[in-house]
C-alpha cells in the first residue's frame, strides 16, 4: 500500500467498474419498467439486480472518492471531492462527476424510501439516473488518463452504447404507451393505467370449467382502462351484488394486462360467496373487483419448492409460468381427488419431471411431508389449508417459509382487547377506540381515509403505516417481523399493547 501508483491503480478502476454498475442499473431498470423481458425472466429477478446495481455503483464511486483523497499526487481534499469547482484540477469536469454522484444518491434514496413518496415525484427524481449516466460519460470523457488508450476506448463505447440502447428501448416503449392511450387514429381508446380502486366495475367475459369444482372467470373492465402491473401472488377482492367480499388470487399472465383470470372453488360449506359464484356468474355479469394486493410475492432464489393444498395452486401456478426454464423448481400439489384439482394435469403435462400431484383417493396412505421437506434447500412457497400450512411451516426454517392464507388464524390479544387511542398525524385527528370496537371501525368512523375489505386480517387491504407506539398484530398477512420491519398494522383486527398508537394517516 505505500507504493506511489496504488491508489492511482484503485481510482482507475472503481472509477470504470463504478460507471459500468450505474450503466447496467440503468438498462435493469429499463428493462423493470418496459417489462421487454417479461417472458425471460420474472419482475422480482430484475427489481434484486436493479437495486443492487444501483447500490453497488455508489459503493464503488465512494472508493473512488477516498482513493483521490488517498493518492499522493493529487491530493484531493474531502471538500474537492464532494462541493462542485473545490478544486482547481480540471475543475469543470470533476464538478460534473460530483453533480453525477448526487443524482446517484437521490435515485438510491428515493428507491429506498419509495414506499412512502408519492409515486409521480419517486419516478420523476428516478428520471434522474439517465442523467447520472450522460454525466459520468462526460467526467469519464473529460478527466480519465486513459482515454486515449484502445482497451479504454472499447469499454467506454461498450458503455455508451449500452446507456443508448436503454434510453431508445425506455423512449419506444413510452411512446408506445402514450400511442394506445390516445385515442388515435384507429378510434379505438385506451386509458392509462391505473390502480384498481373500490368500485371498479368489471365485467365477465367468459367462465370455463377448470376442474369438476373449480369455475374459472375472466374479468375485463367495462371502461376500457389498461390494467395495473401485477406480479405472481397478487391477489383481488371481488363484491359480489349479495353484499359479500371475497379475495381470489390471480392466475392468469401477468404480462397481459386487458383481463383478470380467477378461479372459485365450490365449496361444501360456503357462506354465500362460491355458491353464489357458480349459481349466478356468466358472461356479462357484472362485478366491483378492488386490487390487485400482494403479500405473497415471488422472491428471488436458487431454487424453489412449490406447496399446494387445493385452490391454493392458483397464485402458486402463476409464479411457476413467470419463472424461467432455467430456474430450478418443483412442485408438490395435494388434493382430494385428481377430477377436484384445478390445473392438475395441464401443469403435469407442461412440467413432467417437477409436478408431483397427490390425490387423496388414488394414495391410501398419509404422505410423510415433514420428511420430505427435510432435504429441501430452496425457498418454500405454500399456499392451501390451514393444516397443510402449519405441517409445512413447522419443517422449514422461517427465513426459508412463504405462506399465504385466506383463512385467518386465531390470534387472541395478551391482554385481552384494551382501548387505545388513536391519533392520526396526518390528519390531526385522535380519538379513543374502546375495546369492543376495532380500529379499522373507528378509523372509518371518524372519516379517515382508509379501506378494508375481509375485516378478518388476511387480505392486507386495510394497511396503515404506524410512526408511533407498539400494534399487537393478530392479523395473518404477513410475519410479525416483516409487519414491524415495514411499520404497518392492519387495523381491522390488531390492537396496541401501548396506550397510544400514531398512525400515518
Amino acid at each position: 500500500m505505500n507504493s506511489p501508483h496504488i491508489w492511482w491503480y484503485v481510482t482507475r478502476a472503481s472509477a470504470i467498474i463504478a460507471w459500468a454498475l450505474m450503466t447496467l442499473s440503468v438498462v435493469w431498470g429499463t428493462l423493470l419498467s418496459t417489462r421487454v423481458l417479461r417472458k425471460v425472466d420474472n419482475p422480482s429477478w430484475l427489481q434484486d439486480l436493479h437495486r443492487y446495481l444501483g447500490g453497488a455503483a455508489i459503493v464503488m464511486v465512494v472508493a473512488h472518492m477516498v482513493s483521490l483523497m488517498l493518492d499522493g499526487w493529487l491530493h484531493f481534499s474531502v471538500a474537492a471531492v464532494l462541493v462542485p469547482f473545490a478544486t482547481d484540477y480540471r475543475a469543470l469536469p470533476v464538478a460534473i462527476g460530483i453533480l453525477a454522484f448526487y443524482s446517484l444518491l437521490a435515485v438510491q434514496g428515493s428507491s429506498l424510501l419509495m414506499r412512502w413518496l408519492p409515486r409521480r415525484f419517486w419516478k420523476g427524481v428516478h428520471y434522474a439516473s439517465y442523467l447520472a449516466v450522460v454525466l459520468v460519460s462526460f467526467h469519464a470523457g473529460l478527466t480519465g488518463t486513459d482515454v486515449g488508450a484502445i482497451w479504454y476506448r472499447v469499454v467506454a463505447i461498450s458503455i455508451i452504447g449500452l446507456s443508448v440502447v436503454a434510453v431508445l428501448v425506455r423512449v419506444i416503449a413510452g411512446n408506445r404507451a402514450s400511442g394506445n392511450r390516445a385515442a388515435g387514429r384507429s378510434g379505438v381508446v385506451q386509458h392509462a393505467p391505473t390502480p384498481v380502486r373500490r368500485g371498479l366495475t368489471m365485467r365477465v367475459a367468459a367462465t370455463f370449467r377448470i376442474s369438476d369444482e373449480v369455475l374459472g372467470i375472466r374479468l375485463v373492465p367495462t371502461a376500457g382502462t389498461v390494467l395495473p402491473v401485477w406480479r405472481p401472488g397478487a391477489h383481488v377482492t371481488v363484491t359480489l351484488p349479495n353484499g359479500l367480499e371475497r379475495q381470489y388470487s390471480l392466475c392468469g399472465d401477468p404480462a397481459d394486462r386487458s383481463h383478470f383470470d380467477i378461479a372459485v372453488l365450490r365449496t361444501l360449506d360456503s357462506q354465500g360467496g362460491s355458491s353464489w359464484i357458480h349459481a349466478n356468474v356468466r358472461p356479462g355479469v357484472q362485478l366491483e373487483v378492488a386490487g390487485p394486493l400482494n403479500h405473497f410475492e415471488l422472491e428471488p432464489a436458487f431454487s424453489y419448492l412449490f406447496v399446494a393444498g387445493g385452490i391454493g395452486i392458483t397464485p402458486i401456478k402463476s409464479m411457476i409460468e413467470s419463472l424461467p426454464d432455467r430456474r430450478d423448481w418443483h412442485l408438490l400439489y395435494f388434493g382430494r381427488s385428481r377430477r377436484s384439482m384445478a390445473f392438475a394435469d395441464e401443469l403435469s403435462a407442461r412440467y413432467p419431471g417437477r409436478v408431483w400431484v397427490h390425490a387423496s383417493d388414488e394414495n391410501a396412505t398419509r404422505l410423510d411431508i415433514e420428511h420430505l421437506l427435510s432435504s429441501v434447500e430452496g425457498d418454500v412457497y405454500c399456499c392451501g389449508p390451514e393444516t397443510l400450512m402449519a405441517r409445512v411451516a413447522s419443517a422449514v426454517p422461517r427465513e426459508r417459509m412463504h405462506l399465504e392464507r385466506f383463512t385467518p388464524v386465531d390470534r387472541v390479544a395478551l391482554g385481552g382487547s384494551q382501548s387505545v387511542l388513536v391519533t392520526c398525524r396526518k390528519s390531526k385527528r385522535d380519538f379513543a377506540v374502546p375495546s369492543g370496537q376495532s380500529i379499522l371501525d373507528a378509523l372509518e368512523e371518524n372519516g379517515m381515509p382508509v379501506m378494508g375489505s375481509c375485516r378478518k386480517g388476511v387480505c392486507g387491504t386495510c394497511e396503515v403505516r404506524v410512526v408511533g407506539g407498539l400494534p399487537e398484530h393478530l392479523d395473518s398477512v404477513v410475519d410479525d417481523e416483516e409487519k414491524d420491519r415495514l411499520g404497518v398494522m392492519y387495523p381491522c383486527v390488531s390492537r396496541a399493547t401501548t396506550p397510544e398508537l400514531v398512525l400515518d394517516i
